[in-house]
């Protein structure tokens, strides 16, 4: 059992805003009985996210992961056709690859922007080649332009998870725009929230409405008569009342992040041997969806370590991804190998990110960074 000092509140990593219309639009699903996915606020939410990314086709589903199922399956890649990935990302990118019947290729990512690299991406392309997915982590978009040309230079599909950057841009253009089939999560700690839920976007009628089939259980023209296998991965009404008041607010909560990116930055960039995450790109400007640092070498302490000074502080953080080629379910698979991916490698010993979400106090955020000093680099 860990120890909080009594009397203390934790500081969550992460607390959601729920101030504005939300209240409002969930008691409109109660007073109108509108609480399944037949309900008018799915549709709102859809047209919503369809419009603030700019583009034709936006399916409501139960959460990101679901997400980047659908949208790997409603691609119809071969059995066993290549799709490449950042092995620093979240199990749920592999795990659609692997869902969908397909291989997944690892890359590795930068170790200033923490994105996959355009060059490795190159280098993992082969004749069994079908689609890369890009994901965007924690704050900067990935290099798209190089991504986009090697997947019409190669003939490939592009799967961009932009789950985590809602609100960023690449050169203007909005993150869950650029593949062919794109996806969003909706869960508590993204810049917008349905509790749980997320969203698939296109340009392509056909992929929508296989998306749609397949977070539908793949009914057929006859109901309960099915040519296919589905999901059944349909938001509920009262997710997305809560998603549309969200969408309401968007610009104010990048606003907020951003601000709460750079106070950080003012208090902690003294720190020696303490990587922060990049301000800024020359395609993108920090969204801060964390505030993720990383301890240099000539820190004693690791990631799990720092962790758990802070938590004894009464301060919640969470470790940064642990590489795809080291999961102990893959390797159990015989997947990946003996791979050798070092930046994804340091990044999962030695990173972690700090409370972050858009409920955090300046109060709070002053105890996070006194705690950081104190623990992390006084007693180092």
């Amino acid at each position: 059992m860990q120890f909080v000092p009594q009397g203390s509140k934790v500081i969550p990593v992460n607390e959601p805003l729920l101030d504005g219309n939300e209240k409002k639009y969930l008691c409109e699903c109660i007073e109108t009985k509108w609480i399944s996915s037949e309900g008018p606020f799915v549709k709102r939410l859809e047209q919503g996210l369809a419009n603030f990314t700019g583009r034709k086709y936006a399916v409501a589903v139960a959460n990101g992961s679901l997400a980047l199922d659908l949208a790997a399956e409603a691609l119809s890649l071969e059995p066993g056709a290549e799709v490449i990935l950042p092995a620093f990302t979240i199990i749920s990118c592999a795990n659609a690859v692997i869902r969908a019947g397909c291989k997944p290729v690892l890359v590795d990512c930068d170790l200033h922007t923490w994105n996959m690299i355009p060059r490795d991406v190159e280098a993992a392309i082969t004749t069994r080649t079908r689609a890369i997915m890009v994901v965007h982590i924690y704050g900067l978009a990935v290099d798209m332009d190089p991504i986009l040309a090697l997947a019409k230079k190669h003939g490939l599909r592009v799967i961009e998870d932009a789950a985590e950057l809602i609100g960023q841009t690449y050169k203007g253009r909005p993150c869950g725009s650029f593949g062919d089939i794109s996806t969003f999560s909706f869960y508590p700690n993204k810049h917008i929230t349905t509790g749980e839920g997320g969203m698939i976007l296109t340009d392509d009628l056909d992929l929508a409405e296989r998306a749609r089939s397949l977070r539908n259980l793949c009914f057929g023209p006859r109901r309960f008569i099915h040519e296919h296998l589905g999901w059944n991965a349909r938001m509920s009404n009262l997710q997305a009342a809560v998603g549309v008041a969200q969408l309401e607010r968007i610009g104010d909560f990048i606003r907020l992040k951003r601000k709460i990116g750079g106070e950080y930055h003012r208090q902690l960039r003294s720190m020696p041997g303490l990587q922060l995450p990049l301000e800024r790109t020359e395609h993108s400007e920090n969204i801060y969806w964390v505030f993720g640092v990383v301890l240099g070498e000539s820190f004693s302490v690791d990631a799990d370590t720092a962790i758990l000074k802070l938590k004894n502080r009464g301060i919640e953080c969470r470790p940064f991804f642990w590489p795809m080629h080291r999961q102990p379910v893959f390797r159990a698979m015989g997947l990946f190998g003996g791979a050798s991916l070092p930046h994804s490698e340091f990044l999962g010993k030695r990173g972690f990110y700090l409370p972050s979400g858009l409920a955090l106090s300046a109060e709070q955020q002053t105890k996070v960074i006194r705690a950081v000093r104190e623990e992390i680099f006084e007693n180092a």
